[in-house]
């Protein structure tokens, strides 16, 4: 693995791009913020991004939900979540290292659904768009979508997630080709969208939680999901899909950059990049 991104992953960041709104004051400084991120990315296109991130009822419904899954597909079209698709191209798997991660996975004793179609929404085309923000007809890597069930109440805990993104590491350092592999994390910051705390966001929480996730992995993976609901939202507990990134990566890593903005939309919107390994 090369390097990991942790980013909100905001429908209304999405939006701004495709309505060439980023240079409006309103969003200028969040997309000034991610400026650094994306020339050092550009210049270190990965082979294959996993992209850990939640559906939002739209590949999926209630009826069904996984606590974790992985696309195996070799396409994934961008879903239409209701006022049409993003003007965005369509996602190229990786079916080999789908395949590889699930059976990986599996035999690391979790129980992984497995997608074989599926619509990707801006859970993962938006962290693709802050990744690459002109992708013309084609995104620049193929992408292992991994979905974690963030809205249904159990969600996996902290602990699960950073195993699972250990396991998931550990997969891709045994999957025989040389292939250069990012992972993303998406999600959060914190923020709720209903309820009589509709509207919160809880900025040193997120400071810390920015610092913890390079240095302190672990004292994040120890918290249980009502901590992060309490601290960071309803919505704010997907941040325990950064700590699958995070725990892809190696123990040490270098911070390359980071931004942080209140609001977008509604949400506090944050980036992280780490480089693998101690430059």
């Amino acid at each position: 693995m090369t390097w990991g991104l942790a980013t909100s992953h905001v429908p209304s960041i999405g939006a701004a791009m495709d309505h060439g709104k980023t240079a409006d004051p309103y969003w200028k400084p969040l997309f000034d913020g991610y400026a650094p991120a994306r020339e050092w990315m550009a210049a270190r296109r990965p082979d294959v991004a996993v992209i850990v991130y939640n559906d939002h009822a739209n590949a999926l419904d209630l009826d069904l939900v996984p606590t974790f899954a992985i696309g195996t597909a070799q396409r994934y079209e961008v879903a239409d979540e209701g006022w049409g698709r993003r003007p965005v191209p369509p996602v190229v798997g990786s079916p080999e290292l789908s395949e590889h991660l699930v059976r990986s996975l599996v035999d690391d004793s979790f129980d992984i659904a497995t997608f074989h179609r599926l619509d990707v929404d801006h859970g993962l085309t938006v962290p693709l768009s802050v990744y690459c923000p002109d992708p013309g007809d084609a995104w620049p890597c193929a992408v292992v979508p991994v979905l974690v069930n963030v809205i249904q109440y159990p969600q996996p805990t902290a602990a699960r997630c950073y195993a699972l993104g250990q396991a998931i590491g550990r997969a891709i350092r045994s999957f025989p080709p040389d292939l250069d592999v990012a992972v993303f994390g998406t999600g959060g910051m914190s923020h709720q969208l209903a309820g009589a705390r509709a509207g919160l966001i809880n900025t040193p929480f997120d400071r810390k939680f920015l610092a913890q996730i390079e240095t302190d992995p672990s004292a994040l993976a120890a918290l249980t999901r009502e901590e992060y609901i309490a601290a960071a939202g309803t919505e704010g507990v997907e941040l325990i899909m950064w700590l699958v990134m995070r725990g892809a990566l190696d123990a040490r890593i270098t911070r390359i950059h980071e931004t942080y903005h209140v609001p977008a939309s509604n949400t506090a919107a944050a980036l992280a990049l780490f480089e693998n390994g101690v430059s």
